[in-house]
């Protein structure tokens, strides 16, 4: 079976890739010839996925699942949330995005925060969406070069760690995309 990923970001890209089943072969939007920046107009990090997974369907035919994510701060009435790549401007810019949050929350005691995925699935005439949640808290500085994103400035709950100084299978372990990618996963399991 051929699933596309509404991405063509190769992070994202290399987590998944190890999460799907052999059975599932997944293609970027490169691989399909879409070039286009695909609309994302939603106010909700659910209707933006959906928004892309909806869009690739319709316009090129392919089942196709697509996510977003967001980094909800509870301190900062959960911002950037929706607006969590372009939180420092258009150039989504992730140093820059996390200088600005590392700003805004220099006087704030309340550091928690937590990512949020959602995955949305456009197959055959149905759609679905799955949500993963990892709760952890921002640090005051950058630590650990993995990752990518806020991964330097976010540490989950229970690790002295943040996502940027672990190994890419203990992150998709704990991880929002990783819970999200996991329902996902048992979801197309029961279908295919």
């Amino acid at each position: 079976m051929k699933l596309v990923f509404a991405t063509n970001n190769q992070n994202k890209i290399n987590e998944i890739q190890g999460l799907i089943p052999d059975s599932i072969t997944v293609l970027s939007l490169e691989d399909i010839g879409c070039l286009e920046d695909i609309p994302e107009t939603q106010s909700t990090i659910k209707g933006n996925a959906s928004q892309k997974a909806t869009y690739v369907k319709d316009n090129y035919g392919y089942n196709c699942f697509a996510d977003d994510t967001g980094l909800e701060v509870e301190s900062l009435n959960n911002e950037p949330g929706v607006f969590s790549a372009r939180y420092a401007g258009e150039k989504r810019d992730a140093n820059d995005n996390m200088k600005l949050l590392l700003k805004n929350l220099e006087n704030q005691s309340n550091r928690n925060a937590q990512f949020k995925t959602v995955i949305a699935l456009q197959i055959e005439d149905k759609s679905n969406t799955f949500e993963g949640i990892c709760k952890g808290e921002i640090t005051t500085k950058k630590q650990g070069k993995k990752g990518f994103g806020y991964d330097p400035i976010f540490k989950p709950n229970n690790y002295n760690k943040t996502f940027a100084e672990m190994d890419l299978d203990l992150k998709n372990k704990i991880g929002h995309r990783g819970k999200a990618v996991l329902l996902l996963v048992n979801y197309l399991n029961n279908i295919i």
